[in-house]
């Protein structure tokens, strides 16, 4: 039994430290994955379900950082293919601006699969997205419903290369546009970043302090949101929506700060991730676009979400 231990712990020890060849040499498939962020809740917890997935299945994971620089990403895919990979999942940082980490997966005849956000390229294998559109008319119905169908609207976005964020916003639009009474005043793209979500909601505050709801396109943003309208004494009474429903944005939730998020499941998405690259592993018949389903997340339900 003690034997058996410590070939298993030597077994964990040389998956940890070995190199790739090492796995491959036992026979193991080898997957690679890149992110655009190492240290964002969401994809933290995505990470976490491709590797757990991964595990079950006796894959190994191998993951490259970019930390929202397109040319580290592209190099990081490159090195990926270069050591053998037998698949990539990507995140892409930007829709058409990381195009050739895509060209050299083809090149090496290595599948890539897009989760969550996805890519303009042709050769992109697969991709593992949400309904944007849907989520985006979605939100704004509930904002439109919440506010009383009239009233100032901020929508702080995405980043402007990705399709993701900017289809997310059509939605939005598109449902408001249904609500004469409502009025957008500010828009503006940008990185999803907590100062980013501060600055912003401050600026507008100033120029629009009857300002009724912020659009923010993920969880941080929403949170330096709610930071400057506790600041400017508004909570309650200008309503913020997230994305994404990661812990942090749940317990702003419960405490009456954050207005609505919506759950995508970070982890299960990870997990779907692998399930979908396994099956056209297999030769399986996958669809090239693969959704995965949203929740709004607001007071009526959030006990049901808190982590226990």
């Amino acid at each position: 039994m003690r034997r058996t231990l410590l070939m298993a712990a030597l077994a964990a020890f040389t998956t940890l430290s070995a190199p790739l060849t090492v796995a491959q040499a036992q026979g193991k498939i080898t997957i690679g994955v890149s992110l655009p962020q190492d240290d964002n809740p969401f994809y933290i917890a995505m990470m976490r379900g491709i590797r757990a997935r991964a595990g079950e299945l006796g894959w190994e994971v191998v993951s490259v950082s970019s930390n929202e620089d397109k040319l580290k990403q592209i190099n990081g895919v490159q090195d990926l293919v270069a050591r053998g990979v037998k698949g990539v999942l990507i995140s892409p940082i930007d829709a058409t601006g990381v195009n050739a980490a895509y060209d050299a997966a083809a090149a090496g005849k290595v599948p890539i699969v897009s989760v969550a956000r996805g890519s303009t390229s042709p050769n992109q294998t697969l991709h593992v997205a949400m309904d944007e559109k849907q989520i985006g008319r979605d939100i704004a119905e509930w904002t439109a419903k919440s506010i009383g169908g009239k009233g100032k609207v901020a929508m702080l976005l995405g980043p402007s290369g990705a399709p993701t964020f900017r289809n997310l916003a059509e939605g939005y639009t598109e449902m408001m546009a249904k609500y004469p009474d409502i009025r957008v005043v500010f828009r503006n793209d940008g990185p999803l970043t907590r100062e980013r979500g501060l600055k912003n909601t401050e600026d507008v505050l100033v120029a629009n302090p009857d300002l009724a709801a912020i659009y923010t396109a993920n969880d941080d943003v929403a949170l330096g949101a709610t930071q400057a309208v506790l600041a400017a004494n508004r909570k309650g009474k200008t309503l913020v929506t997230g994305m994404n429903g990661v812990p942090p944005a749940l317990r702003s939730l419960k405490e009456g700060n954050l207005a609505m998020t919506v759950e995508l499941n970070p982890v299960l998405w990870g997990r779907m991730g692998v399930d979908v690259l396994s099956e056209y592993l297999k030769g399986s018949k996958v669809e090239p676009r693969v959704f995965i389903k949203h929740v709004l997340i607001d007071s009526g339900n959030i006990d049901q979400k808190l982590p226990k």
